[in-house]
């Protein structure tokens, strides 16, 4: 429970995956990271709440089950975050700009040798049998770039479908990475002419969810580096605390 006090909630997701992180350096120390705290660090408890009426009956169940004496506050017990990664270095980091460029899915599309593949799940929470709450992150390595899914999706079930996703993608001969963020979201109740089977597919759904926010970035490096640096990746999955 120390680190739902540090996060100023009464609970945390049901499986924290609190030791698996994504991270991806350079020699030079600068890089990005992806983890569960950090990401929860970014849940909103102020406003935004999504008001239905398991919300009451849920955090009371949380907190007969955890034996808690004190008084539930109000937070978002739907978990949602914008989180996009945390930077990494001490002398050398990543400077983020906005920009109009945006990743080329078209050379993602194109068949190239998958060199390394891995999921990392950072969360998950079903919110109290009434709908689901996940955090994971992909990276796929190819010979001349890599790429990195970051997905928040949330079900409320009878309410809504929320997805806030973060893409980065490095080509080989450049010196940044490109940043994009995209939030998602629909009322379940607009979603009448979608298949319901597709509600708990992420990769389906996606397409009916109309976009409420974009952020594009590059991701520089720091100056005086050669165009093609040497990066290290490392992924380390462990079970949920």
């Amino acid at each position: 429970m120390r680190l739902a006090d540090e996060l100023h909630m009464p609970s945390l997701p049901e499986m924290m995956f609190g030791d698996n992180v994504l991270r991806i350096q350079h020699d030079d120390g600068f890089g990005i990271e992806f983890n569960a705290t950090d990401a929860l660090k970014c849940v909103n408890n102020c406003q935004g709440m999504i008001k239905v009426a398991c919300a009451e009956e849920w955090q009371e169940s949380r907190s007969e089950t955890e034996h808690s004496k004190e008084v539930v506050k109000p937070y978002d017990w739907t978990y949602t975050t914008d989180y996009k990664g945390t930077l990494l270095g001490d002398t050398a980091t990543l400077k983020v700009v906005p920009t109009t460029e945006h990743i080329n899915t078209e050379k993602l599309k194109a068949r190239e040798q998958i060199m390394f593949f891995e999921e990392v799940l950072l969360f998950e929470d079903e919110l109290h049998d009434h709908g689901v709450s996940s955090l994971s992150v992909k990276v796929r390595v190819m010979p001349s770039s890599f790429f990195v899914l970051l997905r928040f999706f949330l079900r409320v079930d009878g309410v809504l479908i929320r997805m806030n996703d973060t893409r980065l993608h490095h080509e080989a001969d450049k010196t940044y990475m490109l940043r994009e963020y995209t939030s998602r979201e629909s009322k379940i109740s607009s979603l009448k002419n979608v298949p319901p089977s597709l509600f708990t597919e992420p990769n389906e759904i996606s397409q009916y969810l109309p976009i409420k926010e974009t952020i594009c970035e590059k991701l520089e490096f720091p100056e005086k580096l050669e165009p093609k640096p040497e990066t290290s990746l490392e992924t380390t999955c462990a079970k949920s605390k």
